[in-house]
């Protein structure tokens, strides 16, 4: 068996993301907007401001209390969307109930979209498009398997999880990738049976340890995204690892798997942005 670390993808990408912003004459800046706070937000939030800075990216944190009104967190989030210092917006989902998810979806510039939930950038990504940017989870996975050299062309892949964030683009994001793609969930019938199939298993339904060694077929790869709490209130996957770690060929732990390379694509995100908004105050000259 073969243990697939996320810092060892992130090194990689690391040279690449240094050459890129040495292309640009602005410092990347990400906007972190937050409601209320969350460990979860707050964990992730630190984890991003840290791979940020360390590849000399800017990151701010506009935070606002949880019982925020929607008028007065929309215009805020207005004046973060129309600053043209800022390249890059992650907004943390998701928001209190007074919020209307759908207003601050519809709202988002989709050139500082970096976490692709505005409606142009999941457009581009279901219908092929690399121009959109894909949610970063998602992308993480992509880079993941590219990292562990597993061929998806004609491959049988399935993809435990149906959300927005992740279940849905990555099954998008692996046919554009010629891979036979099957996307299953908590109340498919005989999920053994479906995932035994696939060659390249991705567990993303949110729930510790749902997926067992019944799961898992022979010599198979096991991309685990999910970051869950055990009943012994330690960290772990939608995978049981332990179970199948002699079954699996290729396996990412939980932690230090699919959630470190999701702020380096972050990361290639906000550069990304920047060098659009540079390009494009270039044309206005």
């Amino acid at each position: 068996m073969t243990v697939l670390k996320g810092a060892d993808v992130v090194g990689q990408m690391k040279e690449e993301l240094t050459a890129a912003l040495a292309a640009l004459r602005v410092t990347p800046r990400l906007a972190i907007v937050r409601v209320g706070e969350r460990a979860d937000d707050l964990a992730y939030e630190r984890g991003a401001i840290k791979r940020l800075s360390g590849l000399g990216l800017q990151a701010s944190v506009f935070a606002y209390p949880a019982d925020i009104s929607q008028e007065d967190f929309l215009a805020a989030f207005r004046r973060i969307n129309d600053d043209p210092a800022i390249h890059g917006i992650l907004v943390f989902r998701p928001l209190p109930g007074q919020i209307d998810d759908g207003a601050v979806i519809a709202a988002i510039a989709p050139g500082k979209d970096v976490d692709g939930i505005s409606p142009v950038n999941m457009a581009k990504v279901y219908a092929g498009d690399p121009a959109g940017f894909a949610p970063c989870t998602a992308a993480a996975v992509m880079a993941m398997l590219d990292y562990g050299k597993v061929e998806l062309k004609g491959r049988r892949v399935t993809v435990v999880g149906r959300s927005l964030v992740v279940g849905k683009p990555l099954a998008m994001l692996l046919l554009g990738r010629h891979a036979t793609v099957t996307v299953c969930h908590s109340r498919t019938a005989d999920l053994p049976a479906a995932c035994r199939q696939a060659e390249v298993l991705a567990a993303c339904v949110g729930k510790a340890k749902m997926l067992g060694k019944e799961h898992i077929a022979p010599g198979g790869t096991v991309i685990d995204v999910g970051i869950n709490v055990d009943a012994d209130g330690s960290l772990c996957g939608d995978v049981d690892y332990a179970a199948v770690a002699d079954i699996a060929g290729l396996i990412t732990p939980v932690p230090g798997g699919v959630g470190a390379v999701t702020t380096a694509i972050l990361a290639r995100h906000v550069i990304r942005a920047a060098a659009g908004a540079q390009a494009g105050a270039q044309d206005l000259r």
